[in-house]
This record gives structure tokens, sequence and C-alpha cells, in this order.
């Protein structure tokens, strides 16, 4: 498998998430999917679909490392840690894998991911929504977008990731919808003033584990529909939600 040059920032960031301390026994999970899965070539892809499995096979080993460092006095409530290793490790997956297939060149070299708003110069630009002088913006976790040299194209992807659908995944939707009615011409725009300044709309996708098994309620599949795409870490074939191993073709078909 050839491997393709990553710059300075992401392979910093993928030696943060692999040094980590909760992320190694789920990514030693990851490390043995993937040195037996054939071909090679796509073992990086579909491990997107293992997120959800293997996040749960690796819950005891976790478990573990907290109990060991609450004795140490490192840790003072270890459910509080449970809940919050649980959404940082999904995002923190989904940012190493992202970087393993460009890595292995799935991914363009000018396609970027980071979960800092601040690196993207564009964000506040295409994600801002003025509502009569107040300004609206979506639940964003991570950012996937384009730079030729310096430069950022305004195209991007805005991705909002979910453990569990109980959590703020109706805000975003909220938002993807208040961004077509501001770029759309109707009268609700007109009565709240609403306004939106960039000639290049993002691609506003949601991204769950599920883990509560939870998107089969008719309210949640309803919800789906208001995003360009919706991802499951799961092996699931669904027409109203894809396997997250397709954002790999959406991110270079659509940036």
């Amino acid at each position: 498998m050839k491997i393709f040059q990553l710059t300075d920032e992401e392979q910093k960031q993928l030696n943060l998430i692999e040094n980590t301390y909760y992320m190694r026994p789920i990514l030693a999970l990851f490390d043995e999917f993937i040195s037996n899965y054939k071909p090679k070539v796509e073992a990086y892809i579909k491990a997107f679909d293992k997120i959800y499995e293997l996040l749960i096979k690796a819950k005891p080993a976790v478990d573990k490392l907290l109990e060991k460092r609450q004795k140490k006095g490192d840790l003072r409530d270890i459910n509080q840690a449970r809940k919050s290793i649980a959404g940082n490790a999904f995002s923190q997956l989904i940012v190493y894998l992202f970087l393993k297939n460009k890595q292995t060149g799935q991914i363009r070299a000018d396609i970027f991911i980071t979960n800092s708003k601040s690196k993207v110069q564009v964000f506040d630009k295409v994600a801002t929504i003025n509502v009569d002088g107040e300004t609206q913006k979506p639940d964003c976790d991570l950012i996937i977008y384009t730079k030729t040299g310096n430069i950022e194209s305004n195209k991007c992807i805005i991705l909002s990731l979910k453990t569990s659908l109980r959590e703020r995944a109706g805000q975003t939707y909220k938002w993807k919808l208040l961004m077509e009615i501001a770029t759309t011409d109707n009268p609700i725009k007109d009565k709240y003033n609403i306004t939106y300044n960039s000639e290049e709309m993002p691609f506003v996708c949601f991204v769950t584990a599920n883990f509560y098994n939870e998107i089969n309620n008719p309210q949640h599949r309803g919800m789906f529909k208001f995003f360009d795409k919706s991802f499951i870490s799961k092996e699931i074939d669904s027409e109203f939600i894809s396997r997250l191993s397709s954002i790999i073709p959406f991110v270079n078909e659509n940036l």
C-alpha cells in the first residue's frame, strides 16, 4: 500500500490522537481489524463502519484505564469521564480514519479536516446567517474543506457528530432549514429579515454512532431529510442514512 505524505499539521494531529491514553486500546482494535482486512486498499475506508462495534468492544479496556487513573487520584468522576470519552473518541476516530485514508491516497491532497473553526478562514462567512441583525451559526464538530496553496475554497462540509440522537441533532437541521429559507425567494425570509452572504453554501451533514438504536424512530427519520447527507458508523444499509464509509466518495465528489 502506497503511503502519501501528510502535512506537518496533519501528522501532528495524527500523533496526538495516537498518544491520547484512552485512544490506545481503541486504536489497537482498529489495527487488528485493518491488518486482517483484504483488500488492504479498502481497509481504512471500511473501518468507518466498525466505529460503533469497536468502541463498544474497547469499553472494558478503557474502563480499566479509568479505574487506574481514579486510584492514582488523576480522576474524580469516572462516570463523567466515560461520557466525555465516548463523544471525544467518536470524533477522534473520524479524524484518525480520515487522515489514514488521505495518507493511503483515498482522499485528495487538497482536502483537509479539522475540529477547529478558527483554522478555517472562510468558516464564519459560509456559516453565518443573519436574522434581523442577529447571527445564527450551526452546531459544528468537524469541518472538511479544500485549499489550494494558502487559498481556501468557500465550499466545505460541516459535520455534526452525535453518539446519540438524544443530543443536539435538532439544532443543526434547524440551521440547515434556516439556510434554505435564506437562499430562496419566500415570504418568511422577508418577514424575519433573514440574509445569507456567501455565494457558496456548505454541505451540512450529520454523523451518528446511534448508541441507543434510535434511527428507526419516525421523528428521527424525518429529521435526516433536512441534511445533505446523513451517515451512521455501523454496517447498516438504509434509504435514509448511509454507512459512514460512503463519506470518502462523498467528500471526493463534492469538494
